[in-house]
């Protein structure tokens, strides 16, 4: 099965593993900044990995809630994809730019989320990880105009 014209190797994409509920707010295109601990030097595409835990507490805020309201929480899987644009974090005693942003963390600005129609199951691991290339492949047979 072809997946269209080969792709150059090298840095190009990522992965990045995200929590449910988070990750769905991600791919409903809601959340376009993901808190990290540490600021993320690279910038590019993500697979968006819905880890294995949950965070159920997220389940009740109003946000949250509103956002993911009738969508499946798939756990394991690759579900969508973005670009990792920019990485900020808010000066001290400034209100963040978005309600998605926890006050004290780096923000990971996401732009050209696109959702996959089937998730992938996947391993995801701490901090940005470099995807298998038939991971790609399989993303890319749902997304077939996803280039570096």
């Amino acid at each position: 099965m072809s997946t269209g014209p080969l792709l150059p190797t090298g840095d190009w994409i990522r992965g990045i593993s995200v929590k449910q509920p988070w990750a769905a707010a991600i791919v409903a295109g809601a959340k376009t900044i993901e808190n990290r601990l540490q600021p993320w030097s690279w910038r590019g595409w993500l697979l968006l990995h819905a880890g294995l835990q949950s965070d159920r507490p997220a389940l009740r805020l109003p946000l949250v809630a509103d956002t993911i309201r009738g969508r499946d929480l798939p756990t394991g899987a690759v579900i969508g994809v973005a670009r990792l644009a920019g990485c900020h974090h808010d000066p001290d005693g400034r209100s963040p730019r978005t309600p998605w942003a926890e006050p004290g963390r780096w923000h990971l600005e996401l732009t050209d989320v696109q959702e996959l129609t089937l998730p992938i199951p996947a391993r995801g691991q701490l901090g940005p990880w470099k995807p298998t290339e038939d991971l790609v492949a399989r993303v890319r047979q749902q997304l077939p105009d996803l280039r570096p």
